[in-house]
Protein backbone atom coordinates (compact mmCIF):
# COMPACT_ATOMS: atom_id res chain seq x y z
CA UNK A 1 0.00 0.00 0.00
CA UNK A 2 1.47 3.36 -0.97
CA UNK A 3 1.04 6.03 1.20
CA UNK A 4 1.74 10.23 0.36
CA UNK A 5 4.57 12.45 2.30
CA UNK A 6 4.24 15.95 2.92
CA UNK A 7 5.56 18.04 -0.56
CA UNK A 8 9.34 18.01 -0.86
CA UNK A 9 10.87 21.21 -2.40
CA UNK A 10 14.44 20.36 -4.43
CA UNK A 11 16.32 23.38 -5.56
CA UNK A 12 19.01 23.09 -8.31
CA UNK A 13 22.06 25.17 -7.93
CA UNK A 14 25.23 25.43 -10.09
CA UNK A 15 26.92 27.61 -12.80
CA UNK A 16 25.34 28.32 -15.94
CA UNK A 17 27.56 25.61 -18.09
CA UNK A 18 27.01 22.57 -15.51
CA UNK A 19 24.40 21.40 -17.47
CA UNK A 20 22.29 21.40 -14.41
CA UNK A 21 18.46 21.85 -16.32
CA UNK A 22 19.72 19.20 -19.07
CA UNK A 23 19.99 16.82 -15.52
CA UNK A 24 16.57 17.86 -14.37
CA UNK A 25 14.85 17.39 -17.72
CA UNK A 26 16.55 13.97 -18.22
CA UNK A 27 15.48 12.92 -14.75
CA UNK A 28 11.77 14.34 -15.28
CA UNK A 29 10.51 13.20 -19.38
CA UNK A 30 13.73 10.84 -19.25
CA UNK A 31 14.48 12.96 -23.04
CA UNK A 32 18.00 15.02 -23.36
CA UNK A 33 17.86 18.65 -24.51
CA UNK A 34 21.21 20.09 -24.79
CA UNK A 35 20.27 24.33 -24.97
CA UNK A 36 18.46 26.25 -22.36
CA UNK A 37 17.77 29.43 -21.68
CA UNK A 38 19.87 31.06 -18.75
CA UNK A 39 17.65 34.23 -18.26
CA UNK A 40 15.47 32.77 -15.78
CA UNK A 41 14.27 30.10 -13.34
CA UNK A 42 12.52 26.98 -14.17
CA UNK A 43 9.56 25.40 -11.50
CA UNK A 44 8.87 21.67 -12.30
CA UNK A 45 5.69 20.02 -10.62
CA UNK A 46 6.24 16.42 -10.44
CA UNK A 47 4.79 13.38 -8.37
CA UNK A 48 7.15 10.57 -7.93
CA UNK A 49 6.42 6.64 -6.86
CA UNK A 50 10.10 4.50 -5.03
CA UNK A 51 10.25 2.58 -2.47
CA UNK A 52 6.37 2.45 -1.85
CA UNK A 53 5.76 5.79 -1.73
CA UNK A 54 4.07 8.79 -3.54
CA UNK A 55 5.37 12.46 -3.01
CA UNK A 56 4.61 15.45 -4.36
CA UNK A 57 7.83 17.04 -5.81
CA UNK A 58 8.75 20.89 -6.86
CA UNK A 59 11.74 21.15 -8.57
CA UNK A 60 13.44 25.02 -8.81
CA UNK A 61 15.52 25.32 -11.37
CA UNK A 62 17.86 28.57 -10.64
CA UNK A 63 19.52 30.62 -12.81
CA UNK A 64 22.33 33.20 -12.19
CA UNK A 65 21.34 33.47 -8.66
CA UNK A 66 24.79 35.13 -7.56
CA UNK A 67 24.03 38.01 -9.75
CA UNK A 68 20.79 38.09 -8.93
CA UNK A 69 20.80 38.11 -5.23
CA UNK A 70 17.83 35.52 -4.80
CA UNK A 71 20.23 32.31 -3.19
CA UNK A 72 19.42 33.28 0.12
CA UNK A 73 15.71 33.00 -0.84
CA UNK A 74 16.24 29.61 -2.59
CA UNK A 75 18.05 28.31 0.43
CA UNK A 76 14.82 29.30 2.85
CA UNK A 77 12.57 28.13 0.14
CA UNK A 78 14.35 24.28 -0.17
CA UNK A 79 13.52 20.96 1.61
CA UNK A 80 16.68 19.44 -0.62
CA UNK A 81 19.45 20.40 -2.93
CA UNK A 82 21.44 19.38 -6.05
CA UNK A 83 24.37 21.32 -6.77
CA UNK A 84 25.63 20.71 -10.08
CA UNK A 85 28.76 21.11 -11.62
CA UNK A 86 30.79 20.04 -15.32
CA UNK A 87 33.14 17.65 -14.87
CA UNK A 88 34.87 19.42 -18.10
CA UNK A 89 35.06 22.81 -16.35
CA UNK A 90 36.51 23.29 -13.19
CA UNK A 91 35.35 26.74 -12.42
CA UNK A 92 31.91 25.51 -12.15
CA UNK A 93 33.68 22.69 -9.58
CA UNK A 94 35.31 25.75 -7.47
CA UNK A 95 31.13 27.32 -8.04
CA UNK A 96 29.89 24.44 -6.28
CA UNK A 97 32.01 23.88 -3.73
CA UNK A 98 31.37 27.54 -2.45
CA UNK A 99 27.45 26.75 -3.21
CA UNK A 100 27.74 23.79 -0.88
CA UNK A 101 29.70 25.62 1.88
CA UNK A 102 26.67 28.44 2.03
CA UNK A 103 24.33 25.70 2.09
CA UNK A 104 25.97 24.10 5.00
CA UNK A 105 26.35 27.12 6.81
CA UNK A 106 23.30 28.16 6.61
CA UNK A 107 21.05 25.12 7.66
CA UNK A 108 21.03 23.76 10.64
CA UNK A 109 22.84 20.85 10.76
CA UNK A 110 20.92 18.06 9.78
CA UNK A 111 18.13 19.36 8.39
CA UNK A 112 18.20 19.23 4.87
CA UNK A 113 19.45 16.53 2.45
CA UNK A 114 21.99 17.61 -0.45
CA UNK A 115 23.83 15.90 -3.09
CA UNK A 116 26.71 16.82 -5.05
CA UNK A 117 26.41 15.89 -8.67
CA UNK A 118 29.26 15.47 -11.54
CA UNK A 119 27.63 16.06 -14.93
CA UNK A 120 28.75 15.41 -18.56
CA UNK A 121 31.16 12.06 -17.31
CA UNK A 122 30.63 11.27 -21.01
CA UNK A 123 32.97 13.70 -22.17
CA UNK A 124 36.12 12.22 -20.97
CA UNK A 125 38.87 13.75 -23.11
CA UNK A 126 37.56 17.08 -22.12
CA UNK A 127 37.73 16.06 -18.06
CA UNK A 128 38.91 18.70 -15.93
CA UNK A 129 38.01 17.38 -12.38
CA UNK A 130 38.42 14.38 -11.34
CA UNK A 131 35.67 11.45 -9.55
CA UNK A 132 38.12 11.60 -6.41
CA UNK A 133 37.96 15.39 -5.82
CA UNK A 134 34.25 15.49 -6.40
CA UNK A 135 34.13 12.64 -3.87
CA UNK A 136 36.43 14.55 -1.50
CA UNK A 137 34.14 17.17 -1.92
CA UNK A 138 31.25 15.86 -0.85
CA UNK A 139 32.94 14.20 2.50
CA UNK A 140 34.14 17.77 3.34
CA UNK A 141 30.88 18.87 3.41
CA UNK A 142 29.00 15.53 4.36
CA UNK A 143 26.71 15.07 1.24
CA UNK A 144 25.97 12.69 -1.40
CA UNK A 145 27.89 12.24 -4.43
CA UNK A 146 27.13 11.39 -8.06
CA UNK A 147 29.02 11.85 -11.43
CA UNK A 148 26.16 11.31 -13.63
CA UNK A 149 25.93 11.75 -17.70
CA UNK A 150 22.80 13.60 -18.76
CA UNK A 151 23.21 13.15 -22.47
CA UNK A 152 24.04 9.10 -21.84
CA UNK A 153 21.32 8.20 -20.10
CA UNK A 154 18.48 9.14 -17.77
CA UNK A 155 19.44 6.58 -15.44
CA UNK A 156 22.42 8.39 -13.55
CA UNK A 157 20.04 11.53 -12.86
CA UNK A 158 16.97 8.94 -11.67
CA UNK A 159 19.33 7.25 -9.10
CA UNK A 160 20.72 10.77 -8.20
CA UNK A 161 17.89 12.36 -7.53
CA UNK A 162 15.67 9.51 -5.66
CA UNK A 163 18.57 9.02 -3.02
CA UNK A 164 17.81 13.01 -2.53
CA UNK A 165 14.17 12.41 -2.05
CA UNK A 166 14.67 9.44 -0.14
CA UNK A 167 17.43 11.30 2.32
CA UNK A 168 14.68 14.50 2.28
CA UNK A 169 11.15 11.88 3.15
CA UNK A 170 13.20 10.46 6.17
CA UNK A 171 13.89 14.31 7.59
CA UNK A 172 10.39 15.14 7.19
CA UNK A 173 10.10 11.68 9.05
CA UNK A 174 12.32 12.70 11.51
CA UNK A 175 12.29 16.26 12.27
CA UNK A 176 9.18 18.34 13.65
CA UNK A 177 8.10 20.79 11.58
CA UNK A 178 8.99 23.80 13.79
CA UNK A 179 12.60 22.41 13.63
CA UNK A 180 12.42 22.16 9.63
CA UNK A 181 11.15 25.74 9.35
CA UNK A 182 14.13 27.38 11.25
CA UNK A 183 16.54 25.08 9.18
CA UNK A 184 17.28 28.13 7.13
CA UNK A 185 18.58 30.33 9.86
CA UNK A 186 20.58 33.95 9.36
CA UNK A 187 20.64 33.13 5.58
CA UNK A 188 21.72 36.46 4.68
CA UNK A 189 24.62 37.47 7.26
CA UNK A 190 25.89 34.05 5.95
CA UNK A 191 26.36 35.11 2.71
CA UNK A 192 27.92 37.96 3.06
CA UNK A 193 30.85 36.28 4.57
CA UNK A 194 30.45 32.90 2.52
CA UNK A 195 32.70 32.55 -0.15
CA UNK A 196 36.28 31.90 -0.23
CA UNK A 197 35.68 29.74 3.14
CA UNK A 198 35.05 26.33 3.95
CA UNK A 199 34.15 24.52 6.84
CA UNK A 200 36.59 21.78 8.25
CA UNK A 201 34.35 20.18 10.19
CA UNK A 202 34.54 16.77 10.09
CA UNK A 203 31.39 15.07 8.41
CA UNK A 204 29.96 11.78 8.37
CA UNK A 205 30.66 9.91 5.14
CA UNK A 206 27.67 9.63 2.28
CA UNK A 207 27.11 7.58 -0.30
CA UNK A 208 28.83 8.24 -3.72
CA UNK A 209 28.56 6.67 -7.44
CA UNK A 210 29.54 7.32 -10.77
CA UNK A 211 27.17 6.10 -12.83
Amino acid sequence: MKMTVNRIRVVVLGSPRSGKSAVVVRYLTKRYIGEYSSTGDFFYQHRVAFDGVVSEVEILDTSNCAIRGCIGEHVRWGDAFAVVYSVCERRSFLAAAEILSLLVRSRLPGCAAITLLGNKRDLEHAREVHAEEGQELSLRFGCQFYEVSAAESCAGASLAFHALLREARALALLLPAPRRKLAAYSVSKVIGTIFGKNSKSVRKKRPSLSI
